[in-house]
């Protein structure tokens, strides 16, 4: 028999039906893949309450307004069901734009008042790190866990990455100060040491990061 999966995407607000229709997709090539054993049957819900997180195997939080996620789950008392499931239950979280800034320890440039943030993922990330709308552009990323085994380097193309004021990580904690468990793993970084062609600047050594995941 099948194992059943079931991953559920934070349906409060932003990108839910993209993910959800994503992943669709991702099920059935997982399926046909050759490397693929036995048989997987996926489940994909949306997630507004206690009793649906607790059917979730997995989670995506989708890009949308973070702030706005944080409040919505706090009014419906999910923010500490999502809390535990991230830290403590240690089950697999995906996010994606907002998703990333609500599993960061630390945020800055955050709206008048702070944010509540869930937290489980060692780094500090800053809000709208690319500027505004005008600012935005498109940059190739060499995103090297992208490669199949088999593959070389040369026959990896580069993934076409689009910074919409999207967060990047500025800095991993030090995990011992946190007290983590597992490192934070980078896995993907952009790096720009001018003007991104749109007016826009970034600091420091201009290496930001775009993707980081840590080990349960």
């Amino acid at each position: 028999m099948a194992k059943l999966i079931t991953v559920g995407v934070l349906a409060l607000q932003g990108g839910v039906v993209e993910h959800l229709s994503l992943l669709e997709k991702a099920a059935a090539q997982i399926n046909l893949s050759p490397q693929q054993g036995k048989p997987l049957t996926f489940s994909f819900i949306e997630v507004r309450t206690i009793d649906q997180l607790a059917k979730c195997d997995a989670l995506i939080i989708p890009g949308g307004e973070s702030t706005t996620m944080a409040i919505v789950a706090r009014r419906l008392g999910l923010m500490d069901s999502l809390r535990d499931f991230v830290k403590v239950q240690h089950k697999p979280v995906w996010g994606t734009c907002a998703g990333l800034v609500l599993l960061s320890e630390q945020a800055s440039a955050t709206k008048q008042g702070g944010q509540e943030l869930l937290g489980g993922l060692d780094v500090r990330v800053q809000r709208n790190r690319y500027g505004t709308q005008v600012q935005s552009f498109v940059a190739p990323l060499k995103l090297d866990f992208l490669r199949e085994k088999s593959s070389t380097e040369d026959e990896v193309p580069p993934f076409r990455g689009v910074f919409i004021r999207a967060p990047a990580v500025e800095e991993v904690l030090v995990k011992e100060k946190l007290g983590a468990k597992q490192p934070v793993e980078v896995l993907g970084v952009y790096r720009r040491n001018d003007a991104d062609g749109q007016g826009y600047t970034f600091g420091g050594s201009g290496k930001l990061w775009i993707q980081c995941g840590m080990g349960t």
